[in-house]
């Protein structure tokens, strides 16, 4: 059961599509207001929206053909490093390009007690379905790196998972590990979507396959598969450490790290477009631009 943001008649909904395909608006003004009225009733949010589906109206457009809008403002997106072998290798090879080394950063956060965690963008850099995300103009090597988003409450409990992609300059981050934040926030560096799924309906969160596809002039340039069963530390793990001595708050949400990185000799360009699937949620689509 997902749950989506829609334009129509220069008018916001929410809706919900159903296991069989089927979508329906839902009277919440947002996905918060969904939850908590769940909250209130007792119940889990997909047990209110079963129950209330007689009284629902039935969306007659295809839900390919709506205007999709991010399904959540969230107020702040943050986001995990090296959380899967994949990406401490890919992150060494940034270090690597700078010159040898031993032992880097990267093998540390990777075999460390804490986690990397660092605030990605604001509800202002973020982007939707469909809408452009930027690269930058002084970056030379520019990846997309597909994330399962968990969105969470203030108070930790993770309410649905989205689709994120933390836009990267490899370049930058591996020059100087302390340009980190310019090599991960930028004009709409973020973008997240289609849908959210909600959390009381995923039997497993570790069984999702992430894919993502890089198209430049409609040819597919590269592709890369994998499944959150890779990732190394868990959900709740991540999460205490963003909530520890920090305030969060409602719809925020948390990025847990990437396993797919595009080869090395790969940079995105203006033009390309970004593919996202993961199963159970749907495809994030977004076209690149200059910032």
């Amino acid at each position: 059961m997902r749950i989506i943001r829609y334009q129509q008649d220069d008018k916001v909904y929410m809706g919900v599509i159903m296991e069989d395909g089927s979508a329906y608006q839902l009277p919440d003004p947002d996905f918060l207001s969904l939850v908590a009225r769940a909250e209130a009733g007792g119940v889990q949010p997909s047990e209110l929206i079963k129950s209330s589906l007689s009284v629902l109206t039935k969306l007659e457009q295809p839900v390919q053909d709506l205007k999709l809008l991010v399904p959540i403002v969230a107020p702040e997106v943050w986001a995990a490093g090296v959380t899967y072998e994949r990406s401490r290798e890919a992150r060494n090879a940034e270090v690597q390009s700078t010159g040898p080394v031993s032992i880097s950063y990267y093998d540390k956060v990777y075999e460390a007690e804490r986690p990397e965690i660092f605030f990605k963008s604001s509800a202002a850099r973020t982007r939707g379905p469909n809408e452009h995300v930027c690269i930058r103009n002084d970056s030379s090597w520019q990846v997309p790196e597909p994330e399962l988003g968990l969105v969470i409450g203030a108070n930790g409990h993770i309410l649905g998972y989205t689709i994120g992609n933390d836009m990267s300059c490899r370049d930058i981050e591996g020059e100087n590990p302390l340009y980190l934040p310019q090599a991960k926030v930028w004009r709409n560096s973020c973008a997240i979507g289609p849908a959210i799924r909600l959390a009381d309906t995923v039997e497993d969160p570790y069984r999702f396959t992430i894919t993502c596809r890089i198209y430049r002039d409609d040819k597919l340039m590269t592709e890369g598969s994998a499944s959150t069963g890779q990732l190394k530390r868990r959900y709740d793990e991540l999460v205490s450490y963003l909530l520890r001595d920090n305030l969060i708050f409602d719809g925020t949400v948390l990025l847990t790290g990437t396993c797919i990185v595009p080869p090395d000799h790969f940079t995105l360009q203006a033009g390309d477009r970004i593919e996202i699937e993961i199963s159970g949620i749907g495809t994030l689509v977004n076209e690149v631009i200059p910032a």
